[in-house]
């Protein structure tokens, strides 16, 4: 296996864990030059980024000259020369009124305040279709990883999702506050953790507005494959931090 593709699995948790970057869009206004901006993202049904960006906003107004962006996403910690980043090299372009749907619930399971944004302001979703994606691990560990390899489709995407991350957030919220004491991940004493997205390697948890992804110990491709997943996740915390501690 080549070091693009051992680096892709780590690429992708990086960019599942992280909710925000710096996007990066070729200025109007200051021509050739970058301009960049934060902004929040999610992943469609084939693993490419999600963004939500106002019509007056001078990224979209950029976007729309020249699709041209990039996506830089980085870990905290104490030493940023050391830690992961990964920047999505690529096309903004509207998303299809045929995968808008499924982008869209996506994005607002992650983000629920985002879907006032449409009523307030001139909000619509672009996707970035990635042409590269570089990843830097920290020092001595950086490739290039092709599109191809760093985007993996998302098994669940549509009614799939939609019904677990009900049934998970119906009937199993006890469940979810043992994967945060699990993880480390603090909760207030009336915190309800919410499914904010499953995929292939992984979930993400939302709490008000912190998310918490938690990755699979093994990529998972069938509904069955999540519940022996989550099950064995909950029987490991109850047995690390017990139940309800």
């Amino acid at each position: 296996m080549s070091s693009s593709a051992e680096s892709a699995p780590l690429a992708r948790a990086l960019y599942a864990r992280c909710t925000e970057g710096v996007l990066s869009t070729i200025s109007l206004d200051v021509p050739g030059y970058p301009f960049g901006s934060i902004t929040p993202y999610a992943s469609d049904a084939q693993g490419r980024p999600v963004i939500l960006i106002s019509d007056i906003a001078q990224h979209t107004r950029n976007i729309l000259a020249d699709s041209r962006v990039s996506l830089t996403l980085a870990e905290g910690g104490d030493d940023a020369q050391a830690a992961g980043r990964v920047t999505i090299l690529g096309d903004a372009r509207p998303v299809p009124a045929e995968e808008l749907e499924i982008a869209q619930a996506r994005y607002e399971r992650r983000y629920p305040q985002s879907r006032a944004y449409h009523a307030q302001h001139d909000f619509r979703f672009f996707r970035i279709e990635p042409v590269r994606v570089r990843y830097i691990g920290g020092f001595g560990r950086i490739h290039w990883i092709s599109a191809e390899t760093f985007c993996r489709a998302n098994p669940f995407a549509g009614r799939g999702e939609d019904g677990m991350a009900a049934h998970m957030n119906a009937d199993h919220v006890e469940a979810m506050r043992d994967y945060c004491r699990l993880h480390g991940f603090p909760l207030a004493g009336d915190e309800q953790p919410q499914i904010a997205g499953i995929d292939a390697e992984g979930f993400e948890l939302r709490i008000g507005k912190r998310l918490l992804r938690i990755g699979f110990d093994t990529p998972v491709e069938t509904a069955t494959e999540v519940r022996m997943a989550l099950v064995a996740l909950a029987k490991r915390a109850r047995e690390t931090v017990g139940a309800g501690a």
